[in-house]
């Protein structure tokens, strides 16, 4: 059974950073994706950031140059350091493991609030 474990979240106000971590244990295919997701009320789930098992990164345009994902392949983790947060940063952040076509696995979410 494969848990994916996420910390971090809480309340901060805009301007100000949080450092999300997600910790993957169980057993899980070891090439696959680590990424951020997060929903807001009433929107749809979307991609925050995603990093490969190599390291090759992605970002969603509204997050680049403020957000940085990252991941230790030795712990099972990946990390989110979200820096110059603003208020449309409030979301609820999940956090998902995947390899096309072959597993999914998604965290329990960490709320994420910027507000002054």
């Amino acid at each position: 059974q494969v848990q994916l474990v996420e910390s971090g979240g809480g309340m901060v106000q805009p301007g100000g950073s949080l450092r999300l971590s997600c910790a993957a244990s169980g057993s899980f295919f070891s090439i696959n994706t680590m990424g951020w997701y997060r929903q807001a009320p009433g929107e749809e789930r979307e991609l925050v950031a995603a990093i490969t098992s190599g390291g090759s990164a992605n970002y969603a345009d509204s997050v680049k140059g403020r957000f940085t994902i990252s991941r230790d392949n030795a712990k099972n983790t990946v990390y989110l350091q979200m820096n110059s947060l603003k208020p449309e940063d409030t979301a609820v952040y999940y956090c998902k493991l995947f390899t096309w076509g072959i597993q999914e696995y998604w965290g329990q979410g960490t709320q994420v609030t910027v507000s002054s």
